[in-house]
């Protein structure tokens, strides 16, 4: 059975027991998580959401990119959130190359130009966060009176640390 085919049979069950068609677009905690892609983190479960609590915005490195940014202006503006959640976790990926290094493995294996995107790697996990705090907090799109707060997963013990 493919991947796909499992996740059709688990849609299947999970529809005949549906019960939360009636919950509203607007986030019920007012707030945007922005966190990484990564398959170890299970946000809804580390911070104690809900189907409709939160927008989860979820990204390679949970980065502050110019589409986190959109996404966040349209859950502000249209979607009425009041704050905004940046988690970054140990033991990410996007510790572990340069945009060097991803653009001469993409000319290496798919013989394309990458040179124009920014992957946004980093060598800093705590410095990453606050940098994607700063980046939310001085974009004139998202804004002033948005609570910004930055943290760091750590995926050993599933605590969530502060970075001040």
């Amino acid at each position: 059975m493919s991947v796909v085919d499992e996740f059709r049979k688990a849609n299947d069950a999970y529809a005949s027991s549906f019960q939360k068609g009636h919950l509203l677009m607007p986030p019920a905690r007012h707030v945007a998580v922005l966190t990484c892609m990564d398959a170890r983190l299970h946000p809804a479960r580390f911070l104690g959401l809900d189907e409709g609590d939160a927008h989860v915005i979820r990204n390679a490195g949970g980065r502050a990119s110019e589409d986190a940014i959109r996404s966040l202006v349209i859950s502000q503006q249209l979607l009425g959130t009041t704050t905004v959640v940046v988690i970054h976790h140990t033991d990410c990926g996007m510790l572990t190359f340069s945009n060097d290094d991803l653009r001469s493995k993409i000319k290496q294996d798919l013989h394309a130009n990458a040179d124009h995107i920014d992957f946004l790697p980093f060598k800093d996990l705590e410095q990453s966060v606050r940098d994607d705090v700063a980046t939310i907090k001085s974009s004139p799109l998202i804004l002033n009176n948005v609570e910004v707060s930055g943290f760091i997963y750590d995926v050993k013990s599933g605590k969530l640390i502060q970075v001040e």
